[in-house]
Parts: C-alpha cells; sequence; structure tokens
C-alpha cells in the first residue's frame, strides 16, 4: 500500500520548518524570531507553519524532543554492552558520532539561552544513563554522593562536547574519547572504589 502523500508532505514542511528555525538561531536570538520569520525561511506561508506548531516556542521543543529521542535511542542500544565491558566507550563512542552528525544543531541549542530546556533534557538523559553504570561498577552505598556525581559527570560530558564544538573539533575525536574515560572514571573511582 503507498504511504500518504498528505504524511510525506506534512513530514517534510515540518523538517524544513526546524532546519529554517535553526539557520534564524544562528543570526539571531530565540525571542527575535517569529512564525513569519521561520516561515519566510522556508519558503512557505505563515498558515503552513501554524498547521504544524502554534508557537516558534512549540517547534523549538519539537526540534529539540526529536534530537534528544534520537539520542535516547542510540543510548539505550549500546547500554548493555557498556554495563557489561565495564567502559563508557561503547555507549559514548556513536554519541560523540550522533554529536558530530548533528554539530550545527547540537551548538545552536548549546550556545542559545532560550535553549535550556534542552540542555536540561540533555543533562538529565545522561543522569539516568550513567546511574545503572555507577551503580552496577561501584555499588555506592551513599544515594546522596551518587546524585552528586551523576550530575557532575553529566555537566562534564556536556562541557566537553561544547568544548570541542567551539574549538571546531580541533582536538582528534579518539584523544577527546580517552580523555572523556579518564575525566568519567577518575570522577567515580576517586569517590567510590570500584568493586
Amino acid at each position: 500500500m503507498p504511504k500518504n502523500p498528505e504524511d510525506r508532505r506534512a513530514r517534510r514542511s515540518r523538517k524544513l520548518l526546524k532546519e529554517s528555525l535553526l539557520e534564524l538561531m544562528k543570526r539571531k536570538t530565540f525571542s527575535e524570531i517569529s512564525a513569519r520569520d521561520v516561515a519566510d525561511a522556508a519558503d512557505m506561508n505563515r498558515g503552513t507553519f501554524y498547521l504544524h506548531y502554534s508557537s516558534t516556542a512549540e517547534l523549538l521543543r519539537s526540534l529539540e524532543a526529536d534530537l534528544l529521542s534520537e539520542l535516547q535511542a542510540l543510548v539505550d542500544v549500546h547500554m548493555q554492552e557498556t554495563v557489561a565491558v565495564g567502559s563508557v566507550a561503547p555507549v559514548f563512542d556513536p554519541v560523540l558520532d550522533f554529536a558530530a552528525e548533528h554539530r550545527e544543531t547540537c551548538a545552536v541549542l548549546f550556545n542559545s539561552s532560550e535553549a535550556s530546556g534542552f540542555i536540561q533534557a540533555l543533562q538529565q538523559l545522561i543522569c539516568q544513563g550513567s546511574e545503572p553504570l555507577v551503580k552496577t561498577w561501584f555499588r555506592p552505598q551513599d544515594e546522596r554522593l551518587t546524585d552528586y556525581l551523576l550530575n557532575f559527570l553529566a555537566w562534564g560530558l556536556i562541557g566537553l562536547l561544547k568544548e570541542w564544538f567551539d574549538q571546531d573539533m580541533a582536538l582528534a575525536r579518539d584523544e577527546l574519547m580517552a580523555s572523556a574515560q579518564c575525566m568519567v572514571e577518575g570522577a567515580a573511582v576517586s569517590l567510590f572504589p570500584r568493586n
């Protein structure tokens, strides 16, 4: 059965609107961007914009949710291997590829104060993904210290990626991977001796 051309057009329109918003966010602050600006940049009329989104804020949230959903799926696929081998490499390696592939989007969202919902959600995704690793590898006794460590690691990894983008990915990917591994393990081991 052929796919509904209406669905295909709607997906294409939403994709163009998201791409247009990102392009505009490279040049303007989010609060300066109107639905008309986004529609014009996507070569659409404002009515088409409002068929899909009620506001630019909803469009931004949708863009962030898409990115986070893809990232969560990637983490889920590699988490079991990561727990088994005792290293963050199996999950961090594809996440780094994902970040590099979506570099422009991530850089825009990292540098936009209006996209703080994205950064908070990313921080939570990292904390939730890291929690089983910390509990399996280190068996911490103090839940409070575990929460501090998870937040420290999450913000550290976000900062690491942001700095890598800001420096135009000058540090070799393998070097960044090794550094991240050392930082994560160093912080965890100093707080909770490995079993």
